[in-house]
């Protein structure tokens, strides 16, 4: 009974936040979204970055287009970063995508205070920062990535993103620096798990993420 009473109480949380946003922005929010999980290369990347950006300029006192501007950001940028030598230096290349996003969760967090999916994409960039210079750059940011994830696990320790990236970490370093394909497994199960009760506020709130825990998962069984 308890459990019903929560599920309605976040379903009506859920139709108040959308019935206080214009119907066009949501609209435009959506059709969006919708590509969000199956949008996997740099150019639509920048591009699905782009259009969220006009969106927030639009609409300026709405912090989720600066968050989703953001997140395609960082994205794109870890993209380009993950090619070639992952040692190697590519500051040149990553930053203005870190630089970008950077200044755009900069805008969402001035309108949404203490938010765990804003440390997400906090965490991103971070992790972005160090991907340009991993030999110079890891003593600085490495600590900032891990405390970016920390404070989004406190703030919503339900959230499966935190557990996503959680598991990219442990999944893509060497184990003689931590690294562990069979502790990532366990994170990305866990994200999984929490899927599967987890309920956005609303049909534009983050809830991306579940065709990256599904590659994960399939890489562990070959």
């Amino acid at each position: 009974m308890k459990k019903t009473v929560l599920f309605l109480m976040i379903l009506l949380a859920g139709n108040f936040c959308i019935a206080q946003m214009p119907e066009k922005f949501v609209k435009a929010m959506e059709e969006r979204i919708a590509t969000l999980d199956t949008t996997n290369n740099v150019e639509a990347l920048t591009d699905l970055a782009n259009a969220f950006e006009r969106i927030a300029e639009a609409e300026k006192n709405q912090w989720l287009p600066y968050y989703y501007a953001a997140f395609c950001n960082a994205s794109a940028g870890l993209m380009v970063g993950s090619g070639g030598d992952m040692m190697a230096a590519k500051a040149d290349k990553t930053d203005p995508y870190a630089d970008k996003a950077e200044k755009l969760i900069g805008k969402a967090e001035e309108l949404m205070k203490n938010n765990s999916e804003i440390f997400v994409v906090k965490k991103m960039i971070a992790t972005l920062r160090m991907m340009g210079d991993p030999m110079n750059r890891f003593m600085m940011y490495g600590p900032e990535a891990q405390a970016m994830l920390d404070e989004a696990k406190k703030l919503n320790p339900e959230n499966p993103r935190v557990y996503i990236l959680e598991g990219q970490d442990k999944f893509f370093t060497p184990e003689q620096f931590g690294g562990s394909k069979a502790e990532a497994k366990l994170l990305f199960e866990k994200a999984q798990q929490l899927f599967e009760t987890f309920k956005p506020e609303s049909s534009i709130h983050p809830n991306w993420g579940k065709g990256q825990v599904t590659y994960f998962l399939s890489q562990m069984k070959q």
